[in-house]
């Protein structure tokens, strides 16, 4: 089983309208709810590829309802979510249909209390021995503490279980001191991590700060991979036109599928990127195209990366 933790879940929306202008009405052409938060994301994509996922995090209010109602009906996924007072948040993708481009509100989260935080704990200490391996994804909701990531990859690693960290700022700050297996911040998560916008200077510097291996998220440029065995670029055939939203949480699957498959670093990149690049193209936010993954996969050039220069 392959735990993933999102503490700040969500609904996601994606409306598409024809051609999205400010200070104007809109026809929606299209309306889809889908349970989101990003390892909500990565364990919908990890269940898809055939791998058994369990998801915990918070869930509260009627949104949460709705995120819990929709997980039911997902082959693969168990849900281990742990209920709050407050209410689950929405986030809101906007597709323009036009030009392709989307445009992304994401509401608060709900405020955790102290006594909802230890039930958690206790939650996901529960699920760790039966755990191959935990994604850590997202930002954290309101009350929940700053250095709380960092804590659940110490409680992973005394267990020896292999951990994905996913977040930005201060808690992934926290969370590579830490020492996670694997880090995958995108360009300007790294450059504020480390000070440096040389993606591979960056990259290196990250792991020195304590991750194991550090997968930096390029955009349209693809991945660029830093870990013991070697250093990788990995990029699409060609860039992807569409919907961007839940790519980076399809490459963290790709990621983590290929960990506990134990495949060599060039196939799990190959695969992460093709995930991405496939959830791009998919209508709505967190899903993948199958076709496009299985016409992609074999086409992602992964190249090794010999210096900094």
């Amino acid at each position: 089983m392959i735990l993933t933790v999102t503490l700040n879940t969500a609904l996601d929306i994606t409306y598409r309208v024809r051609s999205l202008r400010p200070h104007a009405s809109h026809r929606v052409s299209d309306v889809i709810e889908r349970p989101g938060g990003k390892g909500v994301n990565v364990a919908r994509v990890l269940a898809a590829l055939g791998h058994e996922v369990t998801v915990t995090g918070f869930a509260g209010g009627a949104t949460g309802r709705a995120v819990r109602d929709r997980l039911a009906g997902t082959p693969g996924v168990t849900d281990a979510l742990v209920p709050v007072t407050g209410a689950t948040r929405r986030t809101i993708a906007v597709v323009d249909e036009l030009s392709g481009d989307t445009t992304q509100l994401n509401e608060p989260g709900p405020h955790i209390s102290p006594t909802e935080w230890g039930a958690f704990l206790d939650r996901y200490e529960e699920l760790l021995p039966s755990a191959s391996a935990v994604a850590l994804s997202g930002s954290l909701p309101p009350g929940v503490p700053v250095g709380a990531y960092a804590g659940l990859i110490r409680t992973a690693r005394t267990l020896g279980v292999p951990v994905l960290l996913d977040t930005s700022g201060e808690p992934l700050r926290r969370g590579v001191a830490a020492r996670p297996d694997i880090i995958k911040p995108n360009s300007d998560e790294l450059a504020e991590l480390t000070g440096s916008h040389e993606p591979l200077r960056a990259t290196q510097d990250a792991r020195r700060r304590g991750a194991h291996a550090v997968i930096a998220s390029l955009g349209p440029e693809g991945l660029l991979a830093v870990t013991p065995e070697g250093r990788w670029r990995a990029a699409p055939p060609a860039h992807v036109h569409g919907n961007p939203t839940g790519a980076g949480d399809s490459a963290v699957a790709g990621l983590l599928s290929g960990l506990v498959e134990h495949l060599p670093w060039p196939d799990r990149l190959a695969r992460a990127i093709a995930l991405s690049a496939a959830t791009v193209r998919a209508p709505a936010a967190g899903e993948f195209d199958r076709a496009a993954y299985e016409e992609l996969r074999g086409r992602v050039a992964v190249t090794g990366v010999v210096s900094a220069a």
